[in-house]
């Protein structure tokens, strides 16, 4: 299946075309003839599936059809996204799929100056992408004026609700036309999620291309098991070792960030960190360098797990494990994106094993263990069924993964 067969119009294939896409993807071919009748979805994707362009491209073709003459513009479609780096990445794709429509957007976000955007909404907008609170600093200013949106969309649902957005969410909907489409993706569908659904849904479609908080099918897992003083040692080592050029790393707090990178700094590993505690400009930067070839490795905490896409990202590494199982899910979906191959490795200590017992049930299956040569434990890991024995093996290098069999 082509894009062609989808009902979009030509100013749209040219800028799928210039993008370098010629097939859609399932989570496209399934959505965008749905968004295009004005329906309703409840959607279930993995990220890096395109689900981005699946309701982009949908969308603007919806308001090109009824492009309004005349008068000020107003905003039509609102996205709403978790955090400042998926707002600018969601913001960008309208721009690249939109550069041959008459249509104008902007995207409003915390840590940069209020004013600049202020500018920008005066002007007039027909798209505005989101994050609740910053957008709710708007309203409270009487800065943006949401009365004729025609289309929601809440990306990354999950993650909002995750870091409590649900009463931001709630007071933005409490302002907004009763009568419009809504479109909801998420990665997972917790009870939370489908109440939100519910509430917010009518009639909607349901597509799901990926069974629920399964991770994607052409990552590569492997845990390697060390102590915890260890750790940063063994990073360095199979950075090195390897000659990685491009590693996400992610930490559990802003502190273990900053330390991590500084540590990775001297030992002449070129590092920046992303957190909530950096300014947008700094995290800007930093993410800049890192898809250029600038940085080797990028230590973030989950604030960027979602907002990430970095073009073929071959490793993720959690150094620390996550609190909650789908998070597992959420970093290692920034690698193994639009079928490229993709590694993720997790540093397991012994005060790490109930988490990732956790991540395993999420994922019903057992990640493999490998203990690295000349960082040889004390403890071993077994199945988080218990059912056999998985004391791992001793592992040295090979230049892919970075482990392989004795």
């Amino acid at each position: 299946m082509s894009f062609n067969t989808l009902g979009l119009s030509a100013e749209l294939l040219r800028a799928v075309a210039e993008q370098g896409y010629s097939e859609p993807t399932p989570i496209q071919r399934q959505a965008i003839p749905l968004v295009l009748e004005g329906r309703d979805m409840m959607a279930g994707a993995q990220t890096g599936t395109g689900k981005t362009a699946g309701f982009t491209l949908p969308l603007l073709q919806r308001l090109n059809r009824t492009a309004r003459e005349g008068g000020k513009r107003k905003i039509r479609v609102l996205v709403l996204v978790p955090t400042r780096e998926l707002a600018a990445q969601v913001e960008q794709s309208v721009v690249d799929y939109g550069r041959h429509l008459p249509l104008k957007s902007a995207v409003v976000f915390g840590g940069v100056n209020i004013n600049t955007q202020i500018k920008r909404l005066k002007s007039g907008v027909d798209i505005l992408v989101a994050t609740p609170g910053r957008l709710l600093d708007h309203l409270s200013q009487k800065t943006v004026d949401l009365s004729a949106v025609e289309s929601l969309v809440l990306d990354e649902a999950d993650r909002m609700l995750d870091m409590g957005f649900i009463r931001d969410i709630r007071r933005i909907l409490a302002v907004l036309p009763a009568k419009r489409q809504n479109l909801l993706f998420s990665a997972t569908f917790s009870g939370e999620i489908k109440r939100l659904a519910d509430s917010l849904l009518d009639n909607p479609a349901r597509i799901e291309v990926e069974r629920n908080n399964i991770a994607a099918e052409c990552v590569e897992h492997v845990v390697h098991l060390v102590d915890q003083r260890r750790k940063r040692e063994l990073l360095s080592h199979m950075i090195g070792a390897n000659n990685w050029q491009q590693v996400l790393v992610f930490t559990r707090t802003k502190h273990g960030a900053n330390r991590l990178a500084e540590q990775l700094g001297k030992d002449g590993i070129k590092t920046a960190a992303i957190h909530g505690n950096k300014t947008q400009g700094a995290r800007t930067r930093a993410l800049a360098d890192f898809k250029r070839g600038a940085v080797r490795a990028l230590v973030a905490t989950d604030i960027a797990a979602r907002g990430l896409d970095i073009h073929q990202l071959p490793h993720v590494v959690n150094y620390d494990l996550p609190h909650v199982p789908e998070d597992y899910v959420h970093r290692i979906g920034r690698t193994g994106r639009a079928g490229h191959p993709g590694n993720a490795i997790s540093l397991v200590c012994a005060d790490d094993i109930s988490l990732l017992h956790g991540i395993e049930r999420l994922l019903k299956r057992d990640l493999p263990r490998d203990i690295i040569e000349g960082y040889e434990t004390s403890f071993t890991v077994p199945s988080h069924r218990a059912k056999r024995n998985t004391r791992p093996q001793t592992r040295s290098y090979s230049p892919r993964l970075g482990v392989r069999g004795r």
